[in-house]
């Protein structure tokens, strides 16, 4: 019998939203709105300005309209975990991350479904009428990311530090599991739950995936910088913005909609963000004078 690799995909992104859950505590929610202008910024940023950016990144890529799709699904995919490590790493603000991650997780209960039946009406034209179900498909991500989140941070409260070693042994787990998920997904066939990704595929999105990549990122620190905010809160806006859950993105492309094209840029997104992520942010704190001045502490 085959196996669908669907089915691992979604313990995977329950075991990630769960480690999610882990590491955050009951002050990440007294905080959640210590930092209304940040939190306002990154989330239009998230919201409204990466989807545009990402439909003018589709419009002019030429690809097929199912991987226009595939773009625009992974442009409303949140950031997670990983997100927020990245943002530690490069000396951002770790409370706006988490604050960033929690708020948008919640409102893409209702944003994905919506928003992807959007984007299906406007790129798809071959005639066969694809749609997502609303509640449905809110509920199946309700299962999929808040569920397990919410279970990971009653582990959290109830066990303290014998939850962390938890999240400690997911956190060598997890990139693992991507890994075979990834890898099946780029060579098993569609019959299996894979996309046979083929040469031409990574060549034709590479280079669209990583503008969207750094496009995306710059977008969020541009916001940033013309609202005024501290360097720490630009770049960490500009992370947010520029990583994306890939497994989730995966997860409404193939699973829910059963259409191994659309998965292909998230695939390919996944192979360069986390790096071209790391070092676009290294480049702004080089270049930004602000950095310099930010308050060493």
């Amino acid at each position: 019998m085959a196996i669908d690799i669907n089915i691992l995909l979604n313990v995977v992104l329950g075991m990630i939203m769960f480690g999610l859950g882990l590491s955050l505590t009951k002050e990440d929610f007294k905080h959640l709105f210590d930092q209304p202008r940040a939190l306002s910024i990154g989330l239009a940023s998230q919201m409204l300005l990466l989807p545009f950016f990402a439909w003018l990144i589709a419009k002019q890529s030429g690809l097929g309209a199912e991987m226009q799709v595939g773009i625009m699904i992974l442009s409303v995919c949140p950031g997670g975990i990983t997100s927020n490590l990245v943002s530690y790493y490069v000396k951002g603000n770790v409370a706006l991350a988490i604050s960033l991650t929690v708020c948008n997780a919640l409102l893409s209960l209702f944003t994905i479904p919506f928003l992807v039946n959007l984007f299906l009406q406007h790129f798809m034209h071959s005639g066969r009428m694809i749609e997502l179900p609303f509640w449905k498909t809110m509920f199946d991500i309700f299962v999929v990311t808040v569920m397990p989140a919410l279970l990971g941070m009653l582990a959290r409260h109830q066990y303290g530090n014998s939850a962390l070693k938890i999240e400690k042994n997911l956190n060598v787990i997890l990139p693992v599991l991507l890994l075979i998920v990834f890898a099946f997904k780029f060579v098993a066939g569609s019959d299996k739950g894979g996309t046979a990704m083929r040469t031409s595929d990574l060549l034709d999105l590479s280079g669209w995936m990583i503008a969207l990549n750094i496009g995306s990122m710059l977008t969020g620190y541009i916001a940033g910088v013309l609202g005024k905010l501290s360097f720490k809160n630009r770049i960490t806006i500009a992370v947010e913005v520029g990583l994306h859950n890939t497994a989730l993105a995966l997860l409404i492309a193939g699973d829910k909609l059963g259409i191994p094209a659309m998965e292909k840029p998230a695939l390919v997104y996944a192979l360069y963000s986390f790096v071209i992520t790391f070092l676009v942010a290294w480049a702004l704190m080089k270049l930004d004078p602000a950095f310099k001045k930010e308050p060493k502490a």
